[in-house]
């Protein structure tokens, strides 16, 4: 897997205070081997309205739980279509019916359930930096939301050495809501994630 050499806490004190255009603008700048990740979650369109301005024909890298609500699956196809996103999507190697068959997934304190996510959303993803071998991992993570993310930064690495960026990392909800109002993008308000289950709970694709 190829790797990036960016020396990190270097750039980061020097991207702190600049806007998410910027830092994207610059970290576009050290390959064209890259991909973006989404959920179609509750704010995805405010990094993929950013980054599609930037780079058009970028690959979105869907990992599909199959257990999105309607919702859900309307609004990615909304987004699809609006900016015509190279949308990758990834799936589980069983259907629907096979995985609600061997898991009581919907029981967080179940023994299979990290077997569950590791099925419906990590291989997905694992199968997805696989086949495409990214440099740069653009994502939509931010401080405040888990434990896990405090600790990272607008830039950090990944257990591979893929350089993740993370161009909104600073700004709270109430910063999201006020670019969502200012520029009329729309938010997945019913979102959930199977996997993620509970509001302060890492869905696992951000320890890879």
């Amino acid at each position: 897997m190829q790797k990036s050499t960016i020396d990190i806490d270097f750039f980061n004190k020097i991207l702190k205070n600049k806007t998410p255009d910027c830092i994207i603008k610059w970290a576009l700048q050290i390959t064209s081997n890259r991909i973006v990740t989404t959920s179609f979650g509750i704010y995805s369109e405010v990094l993929l309205s950013t980054i599609s301005k930037h780079d058009k024909d970028i690959k979105v890298i869907w990992c599909d739980t199959l257990f999105n609500k309607q919702s859900t699956y309307n609004h990615a196809n909304k987004l699809t279509e609006k900016y015509n996103l190279n949308v990758k999507k990834y799936q589980a190697s069983k259907t629907k019916e096979e995985v609600e068959n061997l898991f009581n997934w919907q029981n967080l304190d179940d023994d299979n359930f990290t077997e569950f996510s590791n099925l419906v959303k990590i291989e997905p993803f694992k199968r997805a930096l696989y086949e495409h071998n990214p440099i740069i991992w653009f994502t939509n993570i931010r401080v405040r939301q888990t434990k896990y993310r405090n600790k990272k930064d607008i830039l950090s690495y990944s257990k591979n050495g893929i350089l993740k960026v993370s161009p909104f990392y600073y700004w709270s909800d109430k910063d999201l809501d006020d670019y969502v109002q200012k520029h009329k993008l729309n938010k997945n308000e019913g979102y959930f994630d199977p996997v993620k289950a509970l509001k302060n709970r890492e869905c696992g694709i951000h320890f890879q």
